[in-house]
């Protein structure tokens, strides 16, 4: 399994925690969170990663390297000047060549304990889109999705009336996509928002739903880097 980290973003929630650097690399329980979230990968099946960064990203590439220490295969893609938001970078990474037919998609803040390889499976090996799913209900954060048995039938971020339509579900975090959808969702060269890909397929009934009922963790404000910070210290008590 490969997946894709897009670590690309400002952080501007958490850069008085990240300091100088990208929120990858914020310190929780001690070491940065990007070593938390490999040795989580490594753990949950994954063997190559590719990580899409922009905004700070060199410090995180020496931090990383090759992967070598969380027995990974870890390849970059860099927007470089021009930031190219999540789906761009997917899209930057594909056509540089550093993605296989079907490869999971993961957000840099995100800490999902869980085993990757019934995501993979349900995706039929990376062969369809996928996003997995937790029944929030407005809980962790605001929901964003409205599943039906197997799929996400409608994903859009920011709707008022998300309560009223039955939309009680949340992206999780960790989501799988084909190089052929990303090259025909999104065009080469030019900005653009997985949320915008995701909103399309699920209009469009390919966006098959993996429901998950741990929650999710992430590093993309200060609550978030505390209540992982728990959640780690409770593992190893």
């Amino acid at each position: 399994m490969q997946c894709l980290i897009l670590a690309g973003g400002l952080g501007t929630r958490i850069e008085g925690l990240a300091g100088d650097g990208p929120k990858a690399l914020v310190s929780v329980a001690g070491r940065p969170f990007a070593d938390h979230q490999l040795r989580w990968l490594a753990s949950a099946g994954i063997e190559r990663v590719v990580y899409a960064i922009g905004h700070r990203g060199a410090s995180l590439r020496e931090f990383v390297g090759d992967g070598a220490p969380w027995g990974l295969e870890v390849a970059w893609s860099d927007d470089g000047d021009r930031l190219m938001g999540t789906a761009g970078a997917v899209r930057l990474a594909l056509d540089r060549g550093l993605l296989g037919p079907g490869f999971l998609v993961l957000y840099g803040d995100s800490y999902l304990p869980i085993d990757l390889r019934p995501v993979w499976r349900a995706a039929d090996d990376g062969g369809r889109s996928l996003m997995t799913v937790h029944h929030n209900r407005g809980r962790w954060d605001a929901s964003n999705a409205v599943v039906a048995d197997d799929r996400v039938t409608l994903f859009e971020k920011g709707r008022a009336d998300a309560a009223d339509i039955g939309m009680e579900w949340i992206d999780y975090g960790v989501s799988v996509l084909t190089g052929d959808v990303v090259a025909s969702q999104v065009l080469a060269g030019e900005p653009a928002d997985l949320a915008d890909v995701f909103h399309r397929l699920s209009l469009a009934g390919t966006l098959h739903a993996f429901q998950v009922t741990e929650r999710f963790y992430e590093v993309g404000s200060p609550e978030g880097v505390r209540d992982l910070e728990e959640y780690l210290s409770g593992q190893e008590a």
